[in-house]
């Protein structure tokens, strides 16, 4: 029993007075070991976001911005250029988008019931065509304040709340509630990492590409939680993992244990997430427009999840226990 326990890929056996169980070796990939080349590779998608939502910022839905959107049909063929011109003679700041089917997107200021009739009416002198509007959505710049509070405030929860819970769950872990905060705050910097990752592919698409699927609206934030909640559910399983080798691998170092529980689990993690990923590409190919920046936010998403529990959470539990002197 003594040599299996030696070999992080050997057969593990924990023997009792009735049965002897015996788990068989995963393949030998040495995912803690070359930590640092995921690390770096982590940083490299990251530092481009991270710099495009410091200087660019992002590309604001109605939700959080305010003002007015509507959404025109003209009865004539028109550009996206013919549009903004009739928009800036008639003298109105605003944004112009193309949209589906022929329409345009326009946002402005607040406008109310009367000004907007006045501005869709000027619009189509300008142009010289009818005016068909498919839908107009007016938000005042208090209630989109209001939402982007309760939406940071919604993320901050969801995150202390995991790391308590994760915290509590693994203070039996030997070390007890420094090892607990160790596993929760490892689980955490994976799901900031799934954050700006996702944040910074949306800036580049809506500031730098000018894209309207890099919107930020509530759709988007609730791709968010939905990505934070996927995301440590994968890093769960493979911490837990963690604690139960622990128990029957004690001749095995951490960073032996952590290797191998990451090589039993991380099939499992990516299958069932390659499932959820085939999915979500067929509703970004063949679903609506409206539904085209909600699915994409989810796609990126859980693909990074999946990637931080397999390749950052655990290599990063290592490098924080190694740090703080624990050899186990």
């Amino acid at each position: 029993m003594a040599e299996a326990l030696d070999r992080p890929t050997g057969a593990l056996t924990e023997e009792t007075a009735d049965t002897a169980t015996t788990v068989r070796p995963p393949r030998r990939l040495d995912i803690v070991g070359r930590r640092n080349w995921f690390f770096g590779f982590s940083m490299l998608i990251i530092l481009p976001g991270i710099f495009f939502m410091v200087t660019r910022g992002f590309l604001l839905g109605i939700d959080f911005a305010g003002g007015t959107e509507f959404d025109l049909q003209f009865g004539a063929a028109e550009t996206q250029a013919e549009v903004e011109s009739a928009l800036a003679q008639i003298g109105v700041n605003g944004t112009v988008q193309a949209g589906a089917n022929g329409t345009f997107i326009i946002r402005t200021g607040y406008a109310d019931p009367a000004h907007q009739k006045a501005l869709m009416d000027s619009l189509g002198q300008r142009l010289g065509t009818s005016v068909n509007s498919q839908s107009v959505t007016t938000v005042g710049g208090t209630v989109a304040g209001e939402t982007v509070v309760r939406a940071f405030v919604a993320i901050l929860a969801a995150s202390v709340l995991i790391l308590a819970y994760l915290t509590f769950r693994f203070r039996r872990v030997q070390g007890g509630w420094r090892s607990g905060v160790q596993f929760g705050g490892s689980a955490l910097l994976a799901l900031l990492h799934d954050v700006a990752v996702l944040g910074g592919i949306f800036s580049i698409l809506g500031k730098g590409l000018g894209l309207r699927v890099g919107e930020i609206d509530t759709l988007f934030m609730t791709a968010v939680l939905t990505v934070v909640g996927f995301s440590v559910h994968d890093t769960i399983v493979v911490f837990d993992r963690i604690r139960e080798n622990m128990i029957v691998a004690r001749s095995l170092t951490f960073e032996q244990v952590a290797n191998l529980s990451i090589m039993q689990t991380a099939a499992r993690s990516i299958i069932t997430s390659f499932t959820v990923v085939l999915v979500l590409v067929a509703l970004l190919i063949a679903g609506g427009d409206s539904l085209k920046g909600f699915v994409l936010a989810l796609l990126i998403g859980i693909v990074s999840g999946t990637y931080s529990s397999v390749f950052n959470a655990t290599p990063l539990l290592v490098v924080w226990r190694r740090l703080a002197g624990a050899t186990r």
